[in-house]
């Protein structure tokens, strides 16, 4: 067997940065005429197993979702209806019995899965200030064509708790919710994915993956537009476009975003990470730290411990 290594991913490296994590908490089936208000505190993650009902996020309008249909609301109160200006009772009545599963009005019109996404570091803001503060992926969306079959693994495992079951469930929700992000990157305007948009580029996603793949590279800028194929002026001008910052500036960013997570998840001390990372001395080290991360890596790793569980 020959084994390959895996080609860089920007995106992946984001969300392990971040420390992503998805727990699949509930089932929820209704009927009737029925309108639950959930106060979420994190960003929760829902898909349809049958049948339908209307989300509406406080402060937007109702938006009819349908068997398959996925949705991200990113920590604001929602409503879940059968219609429209049902009055809504606060959630927490419904899962009285079990925080994991409840049955509320009369029937079962409709069924719905889901639970939690969770960041755990701060690079969380990276992506989340990139999601609107809902989104509705549709099963016929592009790039949504694996979400039926992993709603039917989670709707299986869910049902017949098997040994492992609950694993399993979170790694199938964290699967779901990797593919609506791409079907929200196939979909949405450029203009609202931010550094996002870049991937949807050929030319600046190669230069995005030569910089992930070789954080510790001083980058220029022609060597990134070689990366891209195109010439300095286009590249630079096509890459701040996408990505909303210039291509040099990008690199760095991202060293010091890969200095932090080292910083965070090891017990390097700030010289080693400051070698590992191309840097010549502690200070040069130091003051590029503390351009993004608004504090010296010394302070940011001693935190970052006493936080550790």
């Amino acid at each position: 067997m020959i084994i390959q290594n895996a080609p860089t991913d920007p995106l992946s490296d984001v969300l392990t940065g971040a420390g992503f994590n998805a727990a699949c908490s509930v089932r929820l089936t209704a009927g009737g005429d029925w309108a639950l208000r959930f106060r979420p505190i994190a960003l929760k993650f829902n898909a349809v197993l049958h049948g339908g009902c209307w989300l509406t996020p406080e402060g937007e309008a109702a938006t009819r979702l349908d068997a398959g249909d996925c949705f991200i609301v990113s920590g604001r109160p929602f409503v879940l209806s059968s219609a429209p200006g049902v009055p809504a009772v606060d959630a927490a009545a419904a899962f009285a019995d079990s925080p994991f599963s409840a049955t509320y009005g009369v029937g079962e019109d409709v069924a719905l899965l889901g639970g939690s996404v969770a960041f755990a570091e701060a690079d969380a803001g990276y992506l989340l200030d990139l999601l609107p503060s809902s989104l509705v992926i549709r099963t016929e969306a592009d790039g949504a064509a694996p979400m039926g079959w992993l709603l039917d693994q989670l709707d299986r495992e869910w049902r017949e708790d098997r040994p492992g079951a609950r694993a399993a469930c979170d790694d199938l929700l964290r699967l779901m919710f990797v593919h609506a992000l791409r079907a929200h990157l196939a979909t949405a305007d450029a203009g609202a994915l931010g550094w996002l948009a870049g991937l949807n580029d050929p030319p600046v996603a190669a230069a995005l993956r030569a910089i992930h793949a070789e954080p510790a590279r001083v980058w220029r800028l022609s060597e990134l537009a070689a990366q891209a194929g195109l010439s300095r002026t286009a590249f630079a001008e096509r890459f701040r476009a996408r990505v909303g910052r210039p291509p040099v500036e990008y690199a760095a960013t991202w060293r010091m975003r890969v200095a932090a997570r080292r910083l965070r998840e090891s017990r390097r001390t700030v010289s080693a990470v400051a070698q590992e990372l191309g840097f010549l001395s502690d200070s040069a080290f130091g003051a590029a730290f503390r351009r993004v991360h608004g504090v010296s890596p010394g302070r940011y790793s001693t935190v970052a411990r006493r936080a550790a569980p």
